[in-house]
């Protein structure tokens, strides 16, 4: 397998470093990327160590954004992927919904999420079908009430998918996004852990139950593993089918 290294933000914890170790465990290089700099935990980290470079990266710092790049690439001898995985949620009624919070949002989901595929374009180009996978969310299918800022995020997340496979499958360059639904994480634990929260999610999602990150997270490194490249510019939910039933 090539050496060359994918790049997984927000790979600390919750999904990302579900991923990250997924990746790592199916014999990929991986940089993580993380406001820590934290080593994505899991039981059988031992035998990946030697596969592993953890970094401090702000993404909303496009400086930071380069220097990860950078190091990552001098680290592994080139990147072969990015998986845009950092992100951050915010919810209220929109009439009292400041814009402060909704730019904060936007910077870390769009803007970050931008800025990371451009600044990863040039590593890119020098690998012969590489991947960027972004992380969207079912909500940006959805009316979600209290969460315009988050779902209008992860559109435009679903939108620049559509927009740079399009202008870059010349290149060798595939995107995706991969859009989970409810996924039981540090984020959404508190909001699962109300019972009638708990039920009436599960109520809605036909295999009746909320998603693992382990699950979203085998999905992204088949993407690699396979890499399949006539699929590109698309969005595949993992939702338990709750978005498309009644």
């Amino acid at each position: 397998m090539s050496r060359n290294a994918i790049v997984v933000t927000g790979a600390s914890r919750g999904i990302g470093a579900g991923i990250a170790a997924e990746l790592l465990r199916r014999g990929h290089h991986v940089a993580c990327l993380s406001r820590s700099g934290g080593m994505p935990s899991a039981s059988d980290a031992a035998d990946w160590r030697d596969r592993v470079l953890c970094l401090s990266c702000d993404v909303s710092n496009e400086k930071d954004l380069q220097s990860a790049f950078h190091d990552s690439a001098d680290w592994a001898g080139g990147i072969k992927g990015l998986v845009n995985n950092a992100g951050v949620h915010g919810s209220g009624p929109s009439r009292a919904f400041s814009s402060q919070e909704f730019e904060r949002i936007m910077r870390i989901n769009v803007n970050a999420v931008f800025v990371a595929a451009r600044e990863v374009y040039p590593y890119l180009i020098q690998n012969d079908q590489s991947l960027i996978v972004n992380i969207g969310s079912f909500f940006a299918r959805m009316g979600a009430k209290y969460n315009v800022a988050y779902s209008a995020s992860k559109a435009a997340v679903e939108a620049m998918t559509r927009c740079l496979a399009a202008e870059w499958g010349s290149k060798g360059i595939g995107l995706l996004t991969v859009a989970p639904g409810y996924i039981e994480t540090e984020m959404n634990r508190a909001f699962l852990s109300d019972e009638s929260n708990a039920a009436k999610v599960i109520s809605r999602t036909p295999v009746g139950r909320v998603g693992m990150v382990n699950e979203v997270a085998r999905l992204i490194a088949a993407l690699y593993g396979e890499r399949i490249a006539f699929l590109t510019g698309e969005t595949i939910v993992v939702d338990g089918g709750r978005s498309m039933s009644l």
